[in-house]
């Protein structure tokens, strides 16, 4: 009996002593990891500042590679919202939402010193008013470095097993900071190392476009002079070819880029028409979009003349390996367009189109929007030609740069607040030089 009273005592006890270290213990929790990438802040913040990449950083798909992830709410900036489902109990399910970011991606800007981004947290982890919050500050020499300090922030309030699991937010917490760290280095490190601040994209709805296109290339060291030859040379074959077919040209000239290299630039010149229907070889042939051509055994997309996919016939009427249909030996006809793309615009000459081009790709990669350069290449539209009085440029050529994309909003962040870009249409060169590079810009999707 005496031990039994001196069991009940000792429990008595140990349960008075685990009441008063739980009164004595921090009614709330912080835990914190920082990190420095070789990336410009801005686009640091733009990962961050929305879901969509959230899944190729976080480690929870490293726990588990079929957790579910739905995107709600809006998709960039406060009131975005993303949660998550597992069958993995080291992954469970949760819900995080951007309650602030400081300052908004409106007032932000090469100047901007140091940025902060709160995500409030909904999670099976103990506590209330769970959240992290993402610390960035520019750092280097020419500030081209981030600093990235990402921390968790959680309240115990009086319950005593919330603040005795304070003993361990150097688990679960700190472990999920540390790794998704971590990667987010990984993901930031594939977006292009180039400033897209004065990009102002827009998303738009393009529709099928009837177009006939004619593929050439050009050595790069050859210059506008190069391309502008190969251009005249192309479009005049699609204009022979138009005239045969009776068919009206409906627009500008397109360049879809098909491969930007180091030495070579191979590009299609297309040029949109009244048909969607030709008369080629004494049939009808209704012109349909272009499909990825056949793949080898490896994986990779097969050229003419191997095993995989027989060399193209020149046979007019009949279809390339592209599915493209095929007018005469160069011309080929085809359904360009259809679905979203991200837009933007170049005002100067072309030299500035690859490098609004990039900014497009790096802007998607950042704001978690897909695209695909083999399935859907990136094209331009010349959608005002230069201007000039004698040698004098008197206006600048203006060059509609598109990027086609999926998993896409309806609007990117600049187009849904209202932002117009400057233009710089009608602002003539000074005398007997040539245009400056304009800002790149987009104007509003009709």
């Amino acid at each position: 009996m005496m031990r039994v009273l001196e069991f009940i005592v000792a429990l008595i006890i140990v349960a008075i002593v685990g009441v008063v270290v739980g009164f004595v213990m921090p009614g709330s929790g912080h835990v914190e990891r920082s990190l420095v990438v070789g990336k410009d802040m801005r686009q640091v913040y733009d990962v961050l500042n929305n879901f969509r990449r959230f899944p190729d950083f976080s480690v929870q798909r490293q726990y588990d590679r079929n957790t579910k992830y739905d995107f709600s709410g809006k998709a960039y900036g406060p009131g975005a919202e993303m949660s998550w489902s597992s069958d993995d109990d080291k992954v469970g399910t949760g819900k995080l939402t951007i309650a602030s970011n400081d300052p908004s991606f409106d007032k932000f800007d090469t100047q901007t010193k140091t940025a902060k981004i709160v995500w409030n947290l909904d999670s099976s982890w103990r506590g209330n008013d769970k959240h992290f919050t993402l610390q960035l500050d520019r750092q280097g020499s020419r500030n081209q470095l981030t600093k990235v300090t990402w921390s968790y922030d959680v309240d115990y309030g009086f319950n005593l097993i919330n603040r005795y699991s304070n003993l361990y937010i150097h688990g679960d917490p700190d472990a999920f900071i540390q790794f998704s760290l971590n990667n987010l280095q990984n993901v930031l490190a594939q977006v292009p190392n180039i400033d897209y601040s004065k990009l102002i994209p827009y998303v738009e709805q393009t529709q099928p476009t009837a177009v006939l296109l004619v593929s050439t290339s050009i050595e790069r060291k050859g210059g506008l002079d190069a391309l502008n030859d190969a251009v005249d040379k192309a479009t005049s074959e699609i204009q022979a070819a138009a005239k045969k077919l009776n068919v009206n040209v409906t627009g500008p000239r397109i360049l879809f880029t098909t491969n930007y290299g180091d030495q070579t630039y191979n590009f299609d010149v297309a040029l949109p028409i009244s048909a969607t229907s030709l008369n080629v070889g004494g049939q009808s042939h209704d012109l349909t979009a272009p499909k990825p051509p056949q793949l080898t055994d490896g994986g990779a997309p097969a050229s003419a003349g191997t095993a995989a996919a027989p060399a193209d016939s020149t046979t007019p009427g009949s279809t390339d390996r592209y599915g493209r249909l095929i007018v005469d030996n160069n011309v080929r006809g085809m359904l360009a367009f259809g679905g979203p793309a991200l837009k933007g615009e170049w005002n100067g000459t072309f030299a500035g189109v690859p490098q609004t081009r990039d900014m497009l790709k790096a802007y998607s990669q950042t704001h978690g929007y897909k695209f695909d350069d083999v399935t859907n290449p990136s094209y331009d539209i010349l959608a005002k030609p230069e201007e000039k009085k004698g040698d004098e440029v008197t206006s600048y050529a203006r060059y509609d740069v598109y990027l086609p994309i999926t998993n896409a909003p309806e609007q990117t962040p600049e187009q849904e607040a209202g932002i117009k870009p400057p233009t710089l249409d009608d602002a003539p060169a000074s005398s007997g030089t040539s245009p400056a590079p304009a800002s790149t810009a987009a104007q509003p999707a009709q």
